[in-house]
């Protein structure tokens, strides 16, 4: 048998300590802040190839964990990039006079959007303040009165010949009412007195009228109220006439008034699109007057309202911007990202809408530069992402209201599509970069650049001195005290117990950050003006402490005896293995009892957690291998005629991992040799099906976990676990569990083998295989290679002998 002292991990092994002096400094104070990003080189090079490529498609996708400082980094790489001066545009809707539900787009140079709508409001001002002049000057009226009076002159004549005609064949006008109307209508005149024509019917009866008299007044009538018909229709002509000429006179008077206006404006924006609108307002203008007339309408909106047609819609304005535009969308709902189309109620008529109620959203205001949104609150709007994709492709945004796309159109008003050219950075993790890019063809397709964020770097001296810099650009950016130099290594060490390695210190430099806000509290609690190590323990502590009811609770189960666990003594078939409970915010360890008990037979292994259904695929995929490893070395020469059951005593909340697949072989072997197992050591590691111990995750809280049971019970002296060797890298213990150890009360051992790990737990040797397959002597692969002969051999010789049942 080798000697523990073998298998012992030392000392300066367990944990990584920085040496305060690396620095190089004293304190923050002499420390210069640096701006640069730390320890995301690829991601970062990345990132600038995507902003650097105009193609299409050339979007980024920036993955990574939270805390690793992703929507940071995409800030400054934005802002850091080369100030070069980009030919911003003002974006404008104007009216449509051809298709008034489909308001135009208007590209201006930048800062002209504004100066254009201020134009227009002129235009509406001066031609309402000349066109009532105009219409009401002396040259005006006097034309207006003479092509009046020469109508009314005309009609008078007329009318004049058709009375004389009338009367002189007997014959008036009369009014005539036709409900809420009346009209002109010829009757004879008999005695003086009108008489109307169904009347003369009774008086040829009644001997009051010749009939020959009668006839003749029909006859005329009928002449007569053909000729009326034709006066009253070259009236209305005259009518037209005179309202064409009235309007004529008016365009001649006033056009002069808006052909200078437009002019001006024509002459201030060079814009194609501009001259086409003002060319189509001109016609509109000299065609509807009356607007600018008085208005004796007492609704000031409505009247407001009648000018839309002159109104300009700025919704994208870059007056005060000369590079790129660079917009975080923190919430990004449909409306806030492609905009929206405003409705109010008006009174009598419902909602209405018009051009000035166009918004634009983020990714309009974006125009030109970056929009930087998270993909999570993408998708909590379930129009954005299909939007957004069509919006890409195209490269043209169309902006509606959120109610049309789902419950049909609720405005009539469709406004011209405006092309942009934004590059889209979209911050998410690296699972929901998978399944989008697997399920989703366009995704791959718009987003052709990733940048993975990475959650740890190298542990060398580099990196430290980034360390030490990022806690000086905190404490500067958030006005906390100054760290001395052994607050800074003490921060390195969490950063190095985050990452979970000792040649490795954290990128998740919010848990970093956290625990130097924290300090610097505790620092200024106790009433000191630097902050140091203790200090930085102190927050550590008080972290934990916020955040582990959880553990303490089970933790007393474990003492008072509520959960069984022996922690001296030594017991067959039973071992104690380790298990991590991860609550998102905090993860402890916390040893568990594992049992084994053995038998001949032929079902082989049963474990009980994978039975009763509560157990995970890795679990059971580390069950299965156990039967692999015994095959390979006790099944080569007869069939394993062997049952057995593995059990994790008093667990009800499922098991997942393969952390304890090595801890199980431990109980199959303890049972199958008849051999004690030392209940003062506990067990993790995933085992292959040749005995290699693997590595495992959660190492420090798992040894934590029992360290923590022992020193609440009483140690021994002999207590300790059993980890992976190729897990001492990883080491990052407390320092009370160090000085425990480095005292002699408790031990972290180290194997590569089941046999080496059997051997700590029994004090017998594993046992070398030789090359007939036997076992060396008395050792544990030996006992259990005889046992399992044993059964095969009993199995063998009951069904031989015919006891066997159905």
């Amino acid at each position: 048998m080798g000697d523990v002292s073998d298998h012992r991990v030392g000392v300066e092994n367990l944990r990584w300590r920085c040496d305060p002096d690396r620095f190089g400094f004293e304190s923050t104070d002499d420390v210069e802040c640096c701006r640069e990003i730390i320890g995301q080189d690829r991601a970062l090079d990345a990132i600038r190839l995507g902003l650097e490529i105009s193609s299409p498609g050339y979007n980024i996708y920036v993955s990574g964990l939270t805390g690793t400082g992703k929507s940071t980094t995409i800030q400054r790489l934005l802002r850091g990039l080369p100030k070069e001066e980009k030919q911003l545009q003002d974006i404008c809707y104007v009216h449509n006079f051809r298709a008034p539900e489909e308001p135009v787009c208007v590209y201006l140079p930048a800062g002209q959007g504004a100066i254009f709508k201020k134009s227009m409001v002129e235009v509406v001002k001066t031609l309402r303040e000349h066109v009532p002049k105009v219409l009401e000057s002396d040259s005006y009226t006097e034309r207006h009165k003479r092509i009046v009076s020469q109508a009314k002159s005309r009609r008078g004549e007329q009318g004049g010949e058709f009375e004389k005609l009338i009367e002189k064949k007997g014959f008036q006008l009369h009014e005539v009412q036709y409900g809420p109307f009346t009209r002109p209508a010829i009757v004879p005149v008999i005695d003086g007195k009108p008489v109307e024509m169904e009347e003369l019917q009774g008086r040829v009866t009644a001997g009051q009228l010749e009939q020959a008299e009668f006839d003749r007044l029909g006859k005329d009538h009928e002449d007569l109220t053909g000729k009326m018909e034709a006066f009253l229709k070259a009236t209305r002509d005259e009518d037209r006439d005179l309202t064409e000429k009235i309007r004529s006179l008016q365009k001649q008077f006033v056009s002069p008034i808006v052909d200078t206006c437009v002019k001006e404006v024509e002459e201030r924006f060079p814009s194609g699109d501009v001259h086409e609108y003002l060319a189509e307002l001109r016609e509109y203008s000299v065609d509807n007057l009356d607007l600018f007339l008085e208005s004796e309408e007492p609704d000031v909106q409505k009247r407001t309202r009648a000018f839309v047609e002159f109104e300009v819609n700025v919704i994208v304005e870059n007056a005060r911007s000369k590079e790129a535009p660079i917009i975080i969308e923190t919430a990004p709902t449909y409306r806030n990202v492609f905009g929206t189309i405003e409705r109010i109620t008006a009174d009598r008529i419902g909602e209405r809408t018009d051009l000035t109620m166009i918004r634009a959203g983020s990714l309009l205001r974006a125009n030109g530069g970056f929009l930087v949104m998270s993909l999570t609150e993408i998708f909590e709007e379930p129009a954005v992402w299909p939007a957004l994709k069509r919006t890409l492709k195209n490269k043209k945004i169309s902006i509606q209201a959120l109610e049309t796309t789902f419950f049909g159109p609720t405005s009539a008003l469709k406004p011209q599509p405006i092309d942009i050219d934004v590059k889209v950075v979209l911050i998410g993790d690296a699972e929901s970069y998978q399944v989008m890019y697997q399920y989703d063809e366009d995704f791959r397709k718009i987003f052709k650049v990733k940048a993975d964020f990475d959650t740890e770097m190298p542990n060398n001296q580099e990196n430290l001195n980034k360390y030490g810099q990022f806690i000086k650009n905190l404490i500067t950016e958030e006005d906390l005290l100054p760290f001395h130099k052994s607050a800074v290594a003490a921060c390195a060490e969490q950063g190095a117990e985050i990452a979970g390695r000792q040649d490795k210190l954290t990128t998740r430099f919010s848990d970093v950050a956290d625990i130097a806000r924290e300090a610097s509290y505790w620092t200024h609690k106790a009433g000191e003006a630097m902050v140091r190590a203790e200090h930085v323990g102190k927050a550590v502590e008080e972290r934990i402490h916020r955040v582990n009811l959880s553990e303490e609770k089970m933790s007393e189960m474990l003492v008072d005896g509520t959960i069984l666990l022996d922690i001296d003594g030594e017991k067959i078939g039973q071992v104690n293995g380790l298990s991590v409970f991860d609550l998102g915010d905090y993860a402890f360890g916390k040893p568990v009892r594992i049992t084994v008990e053995t038998s001949m037979g032929r079902a082989g292994i049963i474990n009980i957690e994978r039975e009763a259904e509560m157990s995970g695929k890795t679990y059971n995929k580390g069950s299965l291998i156990l039967e692999g490893y015994l095959r390979s070395r006790f099944a080569q020469s007869r069939p394993l005629a062997m049952s057995a059951s593995i059990c994790f005593e008093q667990s009800y909340g499922g098991v997942d991992g393969d952390s304890a697949s090595s801890t199980e072989i431990y109980g199959l072997l303890s049972s199958l040799g008849d051999l004690p197992l030392r209940q003062d050591l506990t067990v993790t590691g995933s085992v292959n099906q040749k005995g290699e111990i693997q590595p495992i995750g959660g190492v420090n809280e798992k040894i934590h976990g029992f360290y923590d049971i022992c020193k609440a019970k009483g140690f021994t002296g002999t207590q300790g676990v059993i980890i992976p060797k190729l897990n001492e890298v990883d080491l990052m213990l407390r320092t009370d569990v160090v000085e425990t150890i480095k005292d002699g009360k408790f031990h972290v051992y180290s194997v590569e083998t089941i046999d080496e790990g059997i051997e700590l737990l029994t004090g017998v040797r594993g046992g070398a295989q030789a090359g007939d397959g036997s076992f060396e002597k008395d050792s544990v692969n030996d006992r259990v290679d005889k046992k399992l002969e044993k059964f095969a051999e009993q199995i063998r010789d009951y069904y031989e002998s015919g006891d066997e049942r159905e």
